[in-house]
């Protein structure tokens, strides 16, 4: 998205990190053998050798979620996973707000190799971040309760429409939802709720996201998707990890030509 408008769900400062089991290449491949011979990924800078540290903002399903077993998982997660396991290299995932990560501070900070949380590419944020190539296009879209009088953006006058803070969907929202309220939410783990509650009568975000809510509850529907020609790509910390960003580029392209990235977005984007 450009991303949606959010505002970090938990401080930096109590990030918890999650290694994600099942996702190490096999048994020896990650960190430095009995001959001495560097851990793998040494050359990428990595925070911690034969890791790929990945901070994500997390909930925003489809694309980074806590799964049934408490692993984290995901759209995002899975293709890094298999992008890892491509640089024989095993997968941590951070939990982190988005704003600070969109905005380049998390990453120069150095808590992380990579940026993962559903984010669209932008001018602005190139001041700030190097980006991989682009792994996936998306919408903006209007959620709304299905017995709702709104038809379309043109119906926001008035109304409560609830955005993440610092994503694009907030940036559409202030654009083109005229009349409106726009309520700022730190991520979709607030902004959900709040729908559900009544405390806002729409959300404007990422149609991904906002079509797993329609397809687990009935009683809310996307009305509208808006085409703002928004492309996804993993962060980096500008200037700073060239070897690593390449190194990725050339992982996702392998994974598109052999099929797997397929799979991986058919599991989590595929129309149901």
């Amino acid at each position: 998205m450009q991303r949606r408008t959010i505002v970090a769900t938990l401080a930096l400062a109590a990030t918890a990190t999650l290694v994600l089991s099942g996702c190490a290449t096999g048994a020896g491949s990650n960190g430095s053998e009995g001959g001495g011979e560097p851990a793998a990924g040494d050359e990428y800078g990595l925070v911690e050798a034969g890791t790929l540290t990945v901070c994500s903002d997390i909930p925003y399903a489809p694309f980074e979620f806590e799964g049934d077993n408490g692993e984290y998982i995901g759209f995002d997660i899975d293709l890094l996973t298999a992008i890892a396991k491509e640089l024989d290299l095993k997968i941590s995932v951070q939990d982190v707000g988005f704003e600070a990560l969109q905005s380049g501070t998390t990453l120069a900070a150095g808590t992380c190799d990579v940026g993962a949380s559903a984010m669209t590419i932008t001018e602005e944020r190139k001041a700030n971040l190097d980006f991989s190539d682009p792994y996936v296009d998306s919408l903006q879209s209007l959620l709304v309760r299905s017995d709702s009088d709104i038809k379309s953006i043109d119906d926001l006058d008035g109304k409560n429409v609830g955005v993440q803070q610092g994503t694009t969907g907030e940036s559409y929202a202030n654009e083109n939802a005229k009349g409106a309220q726009i309520v700022q939410y730190p991520s979709d783990g607030e902004l959900w709720p709040a729908m559900q509650s009544g405390l806002i009568d729409a959300i404007l975000q990422d149609q991904p996201v906002n079509y797993v809510h329609e397809q687990d509850d009935s009683d809310y529907k996307i009305v509208e998707t808006y085409n703002t020609d928004e492309q996804y790509g993993f962060a980096f910390a500008k200037g700073e990890k060239d070897e690593l960003l390449e190194a990725v580029n050339g992982a996702l392209k392998k994974l598109q030509d052999n099929g797997e990235y397929q799979k991986i977005y058919d599991t989590y984007l595929g129309v149901k």
